[in-house]
Formats: structure tokens, sequence, C-alpha cells
């Protein structure tokens, strides 16, 4: 019964794009008892994972702003403790990064990740007791699953899948009483952590008026307060749009999971709703679709490119088959 170590922290559409690996060890590896370190903030990822024993957050980000306090020194001995309790057959660094590298470093058991021309960072090869070569130009969620193939010595079959136990319970709309959504609803995710990522405003209002005339309604998420307000600027000018209150990943996962569709830029939240079979259009504006799109799903489409931001024409032409 091997006991395998994930390190896989962040951010929200890394952590995605790495379950289907971790699908991947269940499937291939009987009796793999799987453990996965990840940041605090995306732990409800992890846990909505059916092959995952054990969630061992981490706060790397949080602890960074506090290195002073003896507070975040007794909560890092905590987590140290907890990634010691046990000793493991493989850790698995999916990261490639020296933060990440340093993190499977505190774990007991071989340590196992990319080499210097794989990882993203080339140093943190130093740290790993068994370095594999993966090509980096292949789709994210495939270096993943080749670095696990090759650190546990199976062989990759075409099965895509994620991993994800279904969001249970029913949906409760995140909205006030008198503001209950209709059916069928859309929702529109138009944040992202990088302004070149980003749509243009009036694209999604224009956007947004065409799904109103078909009788979609949109809802709109958001994350932070400048996100709210970009979102309330958005939905006062499409017809029955709301901007709900802010939500938890699982939350958003259960809407997701009701929705009639995704649209959304390049955002973790969008792969985390194609990973739950969700049909996504995912704009690319700023980045690369090759390397990082939405992946494996069967009514996933990315549309656009860097430096080439989608019309609205061309997202309607990819919606039309679900409308």
């Amino acid at each position: 019964m091997p006991r395998i170590l994930i390190v896989k922290t962040s951010s929200l559409g890394d952590v995605v794009h790495n379950c289907p690996a971790v699908a991947d060890i269940a499937r291939r590896v009987p009796g793999a008892v799987i453990d996965w370190v990840v940041e605090e903030s995306f732990a409800e990822i992890v846990a909505m994972h059916r092959a995952v024993r054990r969630v061992i957050p981490v706060a790397v980000r949080r602890w960074r702003g506090g290195l002073l306090s003896p507070a975040t020194w007794a909560e890092f001995a905590r987590f140290r403790a907890a990634l010691g309790a046990e000793r493991y057959d493989f850790v698995i660094d999916s990261q490639g990064l020296v933060k990440s590298a340093l993190v499977a470093k505190l774990a007991r058991g071989t340590r196992h990740g990319f080499d210097r021309s794989s990882a993203r960072e080339p140093f943190a090869a130093r740290f790993y007791t068994v370095q594999h070569p993966v090509e980096v130009g292949l789709h994210a969620v495939e270096r993943n699953r080749k670095l696990a193939a090759a650190a546990l010595g199976y062989a990759l079959d075409e099965c895509c899948d994620y991993g994800f136990n279904p969001v249970a319970g029913p949906l409760v709309l995140p909205v006030p009483a008198s503001d209950r959504a209709l059916s069928p609803h859309a929702l529109l995710l138009t944040m992202s952590s990088r302004d070149d990522k980003l749509w243009a405003e009036e694209h999604w209002r224009a956007l947004g008026a065409a799904l109103a005339g078909r009788r979609i309604q949109c809802l709109l998420p958001w994350g932070t307060e400048e996100e709210k307000r970009r979102c309330t600027r958005i939905a006062a000018a499409i017809g029955g749009a709301l901007v709900p209150r802010r939500m938890s990943l699982t939350e958003l996962a259960s809407l997701a999971r009701k929705a009639r569709f995704v649209v959304a830029v390049d955002t973790g939240l969008a792969h985390l709703a194609a990973a739950l079979q969700v049909p996504v259009i995912g704009m690319y504006c700023g980045s690369d679709p090759a390397l990082t799109g939405l992946y494996g799903g069967k009514w996933v489409r990315n549309v656009g490119e860097a430096g080439k931001p989608p019309t609205v024409a061309k997202v309607l032409e990819a919606l039309e088959p679900m409308l």
C-alpha cells in the first residue's frame, strides 16, 4: 500500500490542472494512499477530489507577511509536525518552484520532481532525490500526468479524469429572496489576477445583453471589492443580471454545476468549471491556451490568444451549440 504525498500548492488553476494526475495514480497504483499539500485558500478544491485521503494546508503566502511574528513560526511548526507525522514512499512536487521544492524537502520520503530543463524554476531540481525530464511545450495537465507516471512507473492512458466528487446538496442561490435567479442561468467570470487577461467591460455588456435576449440570466461572481465594483457596472447594463454575495470555492463549484454554461477569462474558476464537466467558453486575451487553456471537457472551447482578445461575435459563435 504505497503512501504518496503530492506537493502542488497554488494557484487555483494549477491545483485543478494537477487533479487528473492524482486520479491517474488512484487508478493505476493499487492501494495508493494519497495526501496533498496545498495552500490553505485552495484546500476546498483538493478536498473535493475523491482519491485524496488527507489535505495538508500550508500558508506560505500568508506567512511571508509575518516572518517576525511568533504566531507565524508557531503555525509553521505545527505544519511541519503534521507533514512529518508520516513517512511516504513517494513525494511528488509537480509545482517545480523553489518554494514547493523546499516544502517537499520537509516531508519524509523519496522526493520526485522535474529536472532542470523541465522545472519552472531550474534551481528547484537540486532539492529532488529523483529528477524526471518532461517536455515543456505540453499542456500543464499532461505535464503533471507525465511526471506522476514517471515517478511511479506506470504507462499513461488516454483517460483524463479530474477525479472530483459530485457537488452534493441542493443549490442555495447566494442572492436575496426577491432576486432569485431564473432557470437557465449562466455564470460570467469577469475577473482575473492579471489585467492583461481581462476582457473589455463593453464586450461583457454586449455579451450579457445578447444572452438576456435569449432569456438566459447572467450571474457575475466576484472575489475582491474591486471585482465586485466591476461586476456591478457590467450587470447594470444587462437585463436581469445579478451580482451575488461573496462565495466560497465550494459554493462557486455548486453554482457552476447548476449553470447552463460558463463564460470566463483565463481564471482558475474557469478551469474548475471545466473539471466539473460544465460547458465553458474560455476567453484568452493575455495568455496562451495551448499551455494553460481549458482542457478535457466535452463542451470546452478556448477562443482568443495572447494579444488577440476574441470579439463578442466570436464568443457568441462558440456559445451557439449551448444556447
